[in-house]
């Protein structure tokens, strides 16, 4: 067996948080779910039961969890997994900052790109680094979570990472480091963008990408993001298997060609949703200010506007007030198309 280098803190047991935990617990690491009383009454009465695309299963029970709804007083947590929702980040990071010891090692596995600086400056203190994670995890019952595609975790290079590798590996969670973060930050925000897209569907993200009109909306807002981002002198990582503008010709191919040359892309457990979906479904706040957001403001940052995704933003704050899915010719007339 690997050696464990301490124990884990997740802080934010919601979808990802439950996984990336759950998987860890599952391989034996001494793991802290901290999150909503929803989903911790969930787990306290049914367990944590874990599937994949793969055919992966592990399964815990209600007595093999430590669950937690605040930061357990004398915590000592070796690693804390951020995965708040980022409207939660700066709340979440000030508190772990009020418990931990200074210097505990903290990586941020939210969407978006500026966390991990939010994170930091909330928790002063605290050693914050920017991690992704590249796949899709669907809560599809009460205590039990899905991952509906593929990839592998990352994060900031810290030397104190180094030892976690073979856990993550052993716990089938496998875990990159990276010199430097943001340009998967980036590409992986750009596969993110049809994030809103997929919600306002009201489809499994399967179902969606197989609608071209879904998929053209999904296009025009990567290329818009991808103009504000060579104004910017960013040049975002390859997240995909396609590199991006190759992406955007396949995004718009009629759907039986789609079919064909996206086999690959569309390697996705029918099963699969996105978590902002999830979040509509449950009527809290989604993520859609740190993914198209976050291109409407570095474009007027640079002088620049982003209009699709600053409609995207718009469309996804209406929803409580208006909480019907947008057909494809609905949301293409809304973006302009």
């Amino acid at each position: 067996m690997t050696p464990v280098p301490g124990d884990v803190l997740v802080m934010g047991a919601g979808a990802i948080g439950c996984y990336l935990g759950g998987s860890l617990a599952a391989a034996g690491v001494p793991v802290t779910l901290v999150g909503r009383a929803r989903t911790l009454d969930a787990l306290a009465a049914h367990g944590l039961a874990l599937t994949d695309l793969d055919g992966r299963k592990a399964a815990l029970s209600a007595a093999q969890l430590r669950l937690a709804q605040d930061v357990p007083a004398g915590a000592r947590p070796a690693l804390v997994l951020l995965c708040v929702k980022s409207g939660a980040t700066a709340q979440a990071a000030a508190q772990l900052a009020a418990a931990l010891p200074a210097g505990t090692l903290v990586v941020s596995m939210q969407n978006g790109i500026s966390n991990a600086a939010v994170a930091a400056q909330a928790g002063t203190g605290l050693a914050v680094l920017p991690g992704m994670v590249p796949y899709n995890v669907a809560e599809l019952a009460p205590g039990a979570y899905h991952r509906g595609t593929a990839g592998r975790l990352v994060a900031q290079q810290h030397e104190a990472l180094a030892s976690w590798l073979p856990v993550f590996e052993r716990a089938g969670i496998p875990l990159d480091l990276v010199g430097d973060a943001l340009p998967i930050q980036w590409g992986k925000l750009l596969l993110n963008l049809n994030n809103p897209v997929n919600a306002l569907s009201g489809l499994p993200l399967r179902a969606e990408l197989m609608e071209r009109g879904y998929r053209r909306c999904f296009a025009a807002l990567m290329e818009e993001a991808l103009d504000v981002l060579a104004r910017a002198g960013i040049q975002p990582a390859q997240v995909a298997a396609l590199p991006v503008r190759r992406l955007l010709a396949v995004l718009r191919l009629p759907s039986p060609l789609f079919r064909i040359v996206a086999a690959r892309m569309l390697k996705i457990d029918a099963k699969a949703r996105s978590s902002m979906a999830d979040d509509l479904a449950l009527g809290r706040r989604t993520e859609v200010d740190a993914l198209s957001g976050e291109v409407v403001r570095l474009a007027r940052a640079h002088g620049m506007d982003a209009p699709r995704n600053a409609k995207m933003v718009e469309l996804l704050d209406v929803w409580p007030a208006r909480p019907q899915p947008l057909s494809p010719a609905q949301m293409l007339a809304a973006l302009g198309l």
